[in-house]
């Protein structure tokens, strides 16, 4: 006999939210005991812990964990469901990641035109690095995510969707860079482990024997690039952003090895791909 259902897996979504008990009972109309109570059943027929005490607050346990990936699924599938079967068009929100990169020079049109077609689907977008935008997929918080080579998803599907060249960008006062070796002794700023520009650059610096004197981390291109443009070190960016930065001109750009400077922007998705998935798939090119 199924376990479960959805009038539960809603009071466990929403403790998770808003972490905590009394919170989920007041956002649910319920109260405190019943929530308690339905949290304990689902526990019971699970045979599993699903939150653990920390101080005063309730923390999910890894079974907790497992659960609400599933239980996100199950929400969208049938808000889904439900929406085609009344309109025939996709409706609610609509979770995808992307790269910062290319969603400052690539996904504005794309979304525009998408919202214009669509206007029941609410995007929500989050940006990352390709490590944790593949892994928030793969745990369902996100649909699908637009990556970048190189990467490894197991599990997932995926469609080449966008070509990139890379550059590596200075301060002006760097006259030429023609080899590895020329940023000998030099600071890399880049995106925190996960961003595959930075895995393709430390591989081509490390095929060299190359090391950076040190490594400045930022989440944002623009504090990159401002950052480069003041003489700080070097980093390697898609020339599709850099042309659409008002700052490009702040820094110098130098050709990569067709090995490096070639890339490819991915989208990956898990599973079969829902209604405002497979309308936005069908906007991008072929």
């Amino acid at each position: 006999m199924r376990t479960l259902d959805l009038d539960s897996l809603e009071i466990f979504r929403a403790v998770v939210q808003e972490g905590g008990i009394l919170r989920a009972a007041d956002k649910l109309g319920r109260v405190q005991s019943n929530v308690t109570t339905r949290i304990k059943q689902l526990e019971q027929r699970l045979g599993r812990p699903l939150f653990r005490k920390q101080g005063r607050s309730l923390v999910l346990s890894p079974e907790g964990e497992l659960l609400l990936s599933y239980a996100q699924r199950l929400f969208r599938l049938a808000d889904e469901a439900e929406s085609e079967l009344r309109t025939g068009q996709p409706v609610g929100a609509f979770r995808i990641g992307s790269l910062e990169s290319t969603a400052g020079s690539r996904l504005a049109p794309l979304l525009s035109r998408f919202h214009r077609l669509h206007p029941g689907v609410v995007v929500e977008l989050s940006t990352g690095t390709t490590g944790a935008l593949i892994q928030r997929v793969t745990q369902f918080e996100l649909e699908a995510a637009f990556v970048s080579e190189p990467f490894t998803a197991p599990g997932l599907s995926s469609r080449k969707v966008f070509d990139e060249e890379l550059v590596l960008v200075t301060g002006r006062e760097i006259a030429a860079v023609r080899r590895a070796a020329d940023l000998a002794g030099l600071t890399l700023i880049a995106f925190a482990n996960g961003c595959s520009y930075r895995k393709r650059l430390e591989e081509w610096l490390g095929a060299a024997d190359v090391m950076p004197a040190r490594t400045l981390e930022f989440q944002s291109y623009q504090a990159m690039i401002a950052c480069v443009a003041a003489g700080t070190g070097f980093a390697v960016v898609p020339r599709s952003l850099l042309l659409a930065m008002k700052s490009a001109g702040d820094v110098r750009q130098h050709a990569l090895p067709a090995r490096v400077r070639r890339n490819h922007t991915h989208l990956v998705w898990s599973g079969t791909p829902s209604m405002a998935l497979e309308r936005l798939q069908a906007l991008l090119p072929h």
